[in-house]
């Protein structure tokens, strides 16, 4: 099956979370072994030889994929995390959504200036979420950082939000 014919697969659930939206529901995608196993072995082949070091998945459906492309890459994995919800010492960055204010955390010492890092979410939208995170992360000085996607959703443009100088790579475009 080609990586296109997966969108077969994902469900379109009409008027979720709210009236006029189509989201975009990846439980039928990896709940399907063998369409899972395309979008990791996908995902891994972006980066294998790139040196990558650490994964960083974001809360919460980007801890499946970014869990999966880290075990696929022979790395480590990193959850950046809604405030109150990681044991130890954090650093955070807010940014602003649709409807107001959100913070994303990663524990101090997740991340040093000798890795290389992808940062995994499944869906890319508007960007904000993602460009928080890439924010946080640059901030702790790895050597180089990629952004992942599962799914891009191309007419929201979120790869504007994002930084021009990053790689950033999605499997499924809409």
């Amino acid at each position: 099956m080609q990586l296109e014919e997966l969108k077969a697969i994902i469900r379109d659930v009409p008027d979720f979370p709210s009236k006029g939206i189509v989201f975009r529901d990846l439980t039928t995608l990896i709940k399907d072994g063998k369409a899972l196993r395309q979008i990791s072995e996908a995902m891994a082949e972006l980066y294998r030889g790139k040196g990558v070091t650490k994964v960083v998945g974001i809360e919460s459906r980007g801890f499946i994929g970014g869990s999966i492309l880290a075990y696929e890459l022979g790395c480590g994995f990193v959850p950046a995390r809604k405030p109150g919800k990681l044991p130890s010492v954090t650093v955070k960055k807010s940014y602003a959504k649709e409807y107001g204010v959100d913070t994303i955390e990663l524990h101090s010492d997740a991340i040093t200036p000798d890795d290389v890092v992808v940062l995994h979410d499944d869906l890319l939208a508007t960007g904000g979420t993602m460009n928080a995170c890439y924010e946080l992360v640059k901030s702790m000085n790895p050597k180089k950082i990629y952004i992942n996607f599962i799914v891009e959703l191309t007419q929201l443009d979120g790869r504007a939000n994002l930084p021009a100088d990053c790689e950033v790579a999605s499997l499924l475009k809409y």
